[in-house]
C-alpha cells in the first residue's frame, strides 16, 4: 500500500511542478505582452485600434471660380446617382420592374426595354446607366416623387458650370468627379483649386456602434482656393449671345472676340466659336482658345503699329503725296486692292484711311528702314508671348528675311501674331503710349479664411510710343470710321466716339500661296471708345463667313463689334464729358419748325439752312418734317420735308443711311422693311414712283467698301478681295 502511495505522491508532485511551470510561463508571457505590447513584432495596441476603430472621409471641396462680381462660373455641387435594389431578401426592392421601367425611363434617358432588362437581372443591385448619374437635385426630387419601391440615390460631388457656354475656353473643365482637370483655368490653376480629403477616426463596439466618449482623431480637409477673374458677366453674356447669332447667320469656320479695359489690361470678356458647354465636355470639337493659343496673319490691323512707328520716328508726313496702286520691290510687286490700280496720287493720311498696302510699304522701306520696323514690333510686344495668365499661349512668327518680308509685315501679311498680342499692343495707343499687360485673374482667395493669397495689379510692360504719337494715331483711327473713304464705316456707332482699324487676314493654302475667293479670309476689327479716353477695347475676328457676293466680310464682324461695344459703353455708364458735350453743341443747331413757313418764306428758309433738304412734293406748305422742330442736327445732315401737294414721288435713296431711310418712312407713313446694315444699295420702290400713304417699301443695306457700295467681287487674279484693301502679288 505504501508503494502505491509513494507513486501517487510522485505523480502529484510532477503534476504540481508542471502546473506551476505552465502558470509561471503564462503569467510571464502575459506580463511580457502587457509590458511590450507586441507579439511576434505585431503591435497589439495598433491591432486593437484597427479592429475597433472606424474611419470616415471628410471630403474636401474644390475651389470655386468667380466672375469679377463674385458670381460663380465653376463650382462643386452635389449630384445624385440612381441605383436599384433587386434582392428579394431585402425589405424594399423592385417588386414591379415593368411599372418601374415605364415610370423611370424618361428621367434617365434610357428605353423602357433596356431598363426592364436591368431591373430583371439576377443581381443584388444595379446601376442604371450614364443617364442615371450626375443628376441635379431638382431631377433627383422629381424621381423621388414617383415613389418607386427599390429605387435609391447616392449623393456624390461633381463639377458644375452654371452659365453653360460662357467663356468656356477660358474656364476649361474637369472630369465630373474632379479627378483630372482638362483645360483652361481649371487645369492651369489646378494646384490652387484642388482639394485634399480629410478624415475622422473613432472607436466602435463589435456591432460597429460608435462608443460614447471615445477619443476622436480628426484630420481636417484642405479645401481648394477660390479664383476671382476679371470677366464681367454682363458683357460676357452679351458677347456669347451675339457670337451665337453670327455663328448661326454666317456659319464661319471660327470666330474670336476679346473685350478689354485698355487702362488696366483686364480682360472683361473672351469667347471663341466653335465653343462648348463644359457640363457636356464629351461633345467638344475645338480645344483651342484661339485668342491666345493660335496665331495668324492679322491683315491691316497691323498698320496701326506701322503708322505709330513712323510718327514716333518723325518720318511721317500725312500730307505728303505718293503714287498708290503698285510698289515694286525687286521682282516682287506690292499691290493695293481695286485690281492694284489704286487711287492715283493720294496723301499718306488718305492711304491709311483707305488701308493702302503701298503706303505702308513705302513708309517701311523708304522712311523707317527694315531694322526700325522690326524694332517697333518688338517694342509693341509682338516678339514674345504677353504672359497673360491663361494656359497654352503661343508667340508670334515674325518674318525677318528681307525687304519684301519687312514690307508685307508692315501691312499684316507674312508675319503671324496672336489676337491677345494685338490687344496688348493696342492698349499703348489707347493709354497715352503705356502698354498694359493683359490679365484675367483678379485674386486667389483662401476659401476657408478669406485671406487673399494672390492679387493681380495693372502692369505697364512698355512704352513703345509717346503720348503725342498715340494721340495722332487715335485721330487717324477716328477718320477710318467716320471718313467717307475710311474702311471702318460699318463700325460707326451714332452717339459713341468709336475709333479703330479693319483687317483682312489671308489664309495660307496647303498647296502654297493663299486661299482666294469671296469671303475666304479672316475679317477682323480692333476698336476702342470713347476716342479721347478709351475705356473699352474690342477685338473681333471672323474666319471665312458664308456671305453673298453683295455682302462684305465686315458684316459679321461689325454685328459683333457694334453690339458688344454699344452694350459695354451703356452698361459701364460711359458718357461724353461736359467739354465734349459742349463742343458737340457748338457744332449743332436746333432744327427750325418749317411748318410755320409758307410760299416764298418757306423757300427762303430752305435756302438759309445748312442741312441737306429733301423736299417731297412741290406744295407751298410743309405738313411734316424730320428731324422734328427743336431737335439738334449737324451741318449736312438730311432734312426731309413733306409738302401739302397731293402727288408725291419716291426719291432715289441709294446711298442713304439707315437712319435717313427710317426718317423718310416716318414722314411718308410707309411700312418699312430693312435688310442688312450700312447704306442703301437697293430700294423696292423705284425713284420717281408716285407714293401713297401707308405704302410698303423694302430696302437692302450694305456696308461701304472704300467709299463704294459692295455689289461685286472686286478681287483680281492672284489677289484677295477684302474689306480694307490688302493684297500682295509676288510675281
Amino acid at each position: 500500500m505504501e508503494i502505491k502511495r509513494a507513486v501517487t505522491n510522485k505523480r502529484a508532485v510532477f503534476l504540481l511542478l508542471v502546473t506551476i511551470i505552465v502558470f509561471v510561463t503564462l503569467v510571464g508571457r502575459m506580463v511580457y505582452i502587457q509590458t511590450a505590447q507586441s507579439v511576434d513584432g505585431n503591435d497589439l495596441v495598433k491591432m486593437g485600434e484597427q479592429r475597433w476603430t472606424q474611419e470616415q472621409v471628410i471630403e474636401g471641396k474644390r475651389g470655386t471660380i468667380f466672375d469679377r462680381e463674385g458670381s460663380a462660373i465653376a463650382q462643386e455641387v452635389p449630384s445624385y446617382t440612381v441605383y436599384a435594389i433587386l434582392d428579394e431578401d431585402q425589405r424594399f426592392y423592385v417588386r414591379k420592374p415593368e411599372e418601374t421601367a415605364v415610370s423611370l425611363s424618361p428621367y434617365i434617358n434610357m428605353s423602357e426595354e433596356d431598363l426592364l432588362r436591368l431591373l430583371t437581372s439576377d443581381r443584388f443591385q444595379v446601376e442604371l446607366g450614364s443617364g442615371a448619374r450626375n443628376l441635379t437635385y431638382e431631377r433627383m426630387k422629381e424621381i423621388e416623387e414617383l415613389e418607386l419601391e427599390g429605387i435609391y440615390f447616392r449623393e456624390e460631388p461633381r463639377r458644375y458650370y452654371p452659365k453653360q457656354t460662357y467663356a468656356s475656353h477660358v474656364i476649361g473643365y474637369t472630369d465630373r468627379d474632379m479627378e483630372e482637370a482638362r483645360m483652361g483655368l481649371e487645369r492651369s490653376l489646378d494646384e490652387y483649386l484642388r482639394a485634399e480629403d480629410g478624415k475622422v477616426q473613432f472607436q466602435t463596439d463589435r456591432s460597429l456602434i460608435r462608443l460614447p466618449n471615445s477619443n476622436e482623431r480628426v484630420t481636417p480637409p484642405k479645401h481648394g482656393q477660390d479664383i476671382y477673374t476679371t470677366l464681367d458677366s454682363n458683357i460676357q453674356t452679351a458677347l456669347e449671345q451675339v457670337m451665337t447669332q453670327v455663328d448661326g447667320d454666317y456659319e464661319p469656320e471660327r470666330m474670336i472676340a476679346i473685350v478689354a479695359n485698355p487702362k488696366t489690361g483686364e480682360i472683361l470678356a473672351m469667347s471663341n466659336r466653335p465653343s462648348f458647354n463644359p457640363n457636356e465636355y464629351e461633345n467638344i470639337t475645338n480645344y483651342l482658345n484661339y485668342a491666345v493659343a493660335d496665331r495668324y496673319e492679322p491683315g491691316s490691323t497691323m498698320k496701326i503699329f506701322t503708322l505709330a512707328a513712323a510718327i514716333e520716328e518723325g518720318v511721317y508726313n500725312g500730307d505728303e503725296l505718293y503714287q498708290s496702286g503698285q510698289y515694286q520691290i525687286g521682282s516682287s510687286t506690292i499691290g493695293d486692292h481695286n485690281n492694284r490700280s489704286g487711287w492715283g496720287m493720294i496723301s499718306f493720311d488718305e492711304g491709311f484711311l483707305r488701308s493702302s498696302n503701298v503706303a505702308m510699304a513705302r513708309l517701311t522701306l523708304e522712311k523707317l528702314g527694315q531694322e526700325t520696323i522690326y524694332d517697333y514690333l518688338d517694342r509693341f510686344g509682338f516678339d514674345q508671348p504677353t504672359g497673360i495668365d491663361l494656359p497654352s499661349e503661343v508667340s508670334s512668327a515674325i518674318d525677318r528675311n528681307g525687304a519684301v518680308e519687312a514690307a508685307s509685315t508692315s501691312f499684316g501679311q507674312g508675319t503671324a501674331v496672336t489676337p491677345i498680342q494685338q490687344v496688348q499692343a493696342a492698349t499703348a495707343i489707347a493709354n497715352e503710349g503705356e502698354m498694359m499687360k493683359p490679365y484675367i485673374i483678379q485674386q486667389i482667395v483662401d476659401s476657408q479664411s478669406g485671406d487673399v493669397m494672390y492679387e493681380n495689379k495693372p502692369e505697364v510692360v512698355g512704352e513703345p510710343v509717346s503720348a503725342d504719337t498715340a494721340e495722332h494715331v487715335k485721330n487717324l483711327l477716328e477718320q477710318v470710321v467716320t471718313s467717307p473713304v475710311g474702311t471702318g464705316n460699318p463700325y460707326y456707332l451714332e452717339g459713341f466716339d468709336v475709333i479703330g482699324k479693319t483687317g483682312t487676314a489671308q489664309i495660307p493654302s496647303p498647296s502654297g500661296g493663299y486661299i482666294s475667293g469671296h469671303g475666304e479670309n479672316i475679317f477682323s476689327f480692333i476698336g476702342m471708345a470713347p476716342k479721347d479716353d478709351p475705356k473699352v477695347l474690342v477685338y473681333v475676328a471672323v474666319e471665312r463667313p458664308k456671305i453673298d457676293l453683295f455682302q462684305s466680310g465686315s458684316e459679321p464682324t461689325a454685328l459683333i463689334f457694334n453690339t458688344i461695344m454699344k452694350h459695354s459703353l451703356q452698361y459701364l455708364n460711359i458718357t461724353p464729358s461736359e467739354e465734349e458735350i459742349s463742343e458737340q453743341i457748338n457744332d449743332e443747331y436746333m432744327v427750325t419748325d418749317y411748318t410755320e413757313f409758307e410760299g416764298s418764306d418757306l423757300e427762303k428758309a430752305i435756302d438759309q439752312t445748312e442741312l441737306e433738304v429733301v423736299k417731297l412734293g412741290n406744295g407751298s406748305r410743309v405738313i411734316s418734317q424730320q428731324p422734328f422742330a427743336g431737335k439738334s442736327a449737324l451741318p449736312g445732315e438730311k432734312l426731309i420735308l413733306l409738302t401739302d401737294e397731293d402727288k408725291v414721288t419716291m426719291p432715289n435713296i441709294v446711298g442713304w443711311s439707315s437712319r435717313d431711310v427710317r426718317r423718310l418712312a416716318d414722314v411718308l407713313e410707309m411700312d418699312l422693311v430693312v435688310f442688312g446694315h450700312g447704306y442703301v444699295v437697293e430700294q423696292s420702290v423705284e425713284a420717281g414712283t408716285e407714293l401713297q400713304r401707308g405704302e410698303y417699301m423694302m430696302v437692302e443695306l450694305a456696308p461701304v467698301y472704300d467709299g463704294r457700295y459692295v455689289d461685286v467681287d472686286e478681287g483680281a487674279l492672284n489677289e484677295v478681295e477684302s474689306q480694307d484693301g490688302e493684297s500682295i502679288d509676288t510675281e
